[in-house]
């Protein structure tokens, strides 16, 4: 194992794809090489199970029964997820490519890969992720930033960074859902965020 293949110990590869041999085969191998695995058989049960606050990458085909996999991407950007994704498909072209890159993919392989390939392009994935999350602003700044926004928008804000969703956090201020969602994308606007990960951080520097 190299040294750029160093798996991180935080870090989690999630693997959403149907084909369970093949999900069986790459996370042996990833566990193998030192690597945390949970597997999906498609975006749905993702998207039930997953944890956006657990570091790591997300390994995805992109044609499952259901949501596909650029669909799952989409919804993942909707949501302000900022989560390496890979995607790794037999069902790709240049065009499907050229649009998950666009939309901010971390990188397309396609099936049969190259084990040495994809370590690598994991490795790096992760570490960018760690890089990016790493970031948290200092006491100064992150007062700074929340000052910026309303009083709703601030309690909508620290609910967030709590773990609520928008439906619990529009029960619990007696708001209406599409409401909560104007205040949280007015928040992420003023805040320049787009991730409750990086609302957490930013809550986070406010913690004596």
């Amino acid at each position: 194992m190299t040294e750029s293949r160093l798996p991180d110990a935080d870090a989690l590869v999630r693997i959403v794809d149907d084909d369970t041999v093949l999900t069986d085969a790459l996370a042996f191998m990833l566990q193998c090489e030192g690597w945390k695995v949970q597997t999906y058989p498609n975006a749905a049960a993702f998207l039930a199970g997953d944890a956006p606050s657990v570091p790591g990458v997300l390994i995805l085909d992109h044609q499952m029964p259901g949501m596909s996999g650029a669909e799952l991407q989409f919804e993942l950007e909707r949501r302000g997820s900022q989560l390496p994704i890979v995607f790794l498909t037999a069902h790709g072209d240049v065009d499907l490519a050229v649009q998950t890159l666009r939309r901010g993919a971390y990188h397309f392989l396609q099936k049969p890969v190259d084990p040495e390939a994809l370590l690598t392009t994991i490795a790096e994935a992760a570490e960018a992720d760690r890089r990016r999350r790493g970031a948290i602003p200092d006491a100064r700044e992150a007062k700074e930033k929340l000052a910026a926004l309303t009083a709703r928008e601030r309690q909508v804000i620290e609910l967030l960074g709590k773990g609520l969703l928008n439906k619990q956090i529009a029960e619990r201020l007696a708001l209406s859902v599409r409401t909560v969602e104007v205040y949280r994308a007015s928040a992420y606007r003023k805040l320049g965020v787009r991730s409750v990960a990086e609302i957490a951080r930013i809550l986070q520097a406010l913690e004596p």
